[in-house]
């Protein structure tokens, strides 16, 4: 099962704000601070806990901006590994 099977959902120690369409996201455990560009901030507001991850690359990611399907996967899952590792983001084999 890769991160693209799991689904994704915001961390509740977070703080965020959009601008323009920009996500900034500070971490509440360590106050590291996160910009997230708009492909991310897509994924981001997409993280619902009921869609998994290779929903949101298709409908978001791919739908929206100019990228291959697999460009989209591996960039999509870089991010999640990343933000998951710094406790923004959480992942689980079912809906959350």
């Amino acid at each position: 099962m890769t991160l693209l099977d799991k689904y994704v959902a915001k961390s509740s120690a977070i703080a965020e704000r959009t601008l323009g369409n920009e996500t900034i996201i500070m971490s509440a455990v360590d106050s590291t601070l996160f910009t997230l560009n708009p492909t991310a901030s897509a994924i981001w507001e997409a993280a619902d806990g009921k869609t998994p991850l290779s929903r949101i690359v298709e409908v978001k990611i791919c739908a929206e901006f100019d990228v291959t399907p697999e460009q989209a996967s591996q960039d999509a899952q870089e991010l999640v590994a990343m933000l998951v590792e710094k406790g923004i983001l959480k992942i689980s084999d079912t809906s959350l």
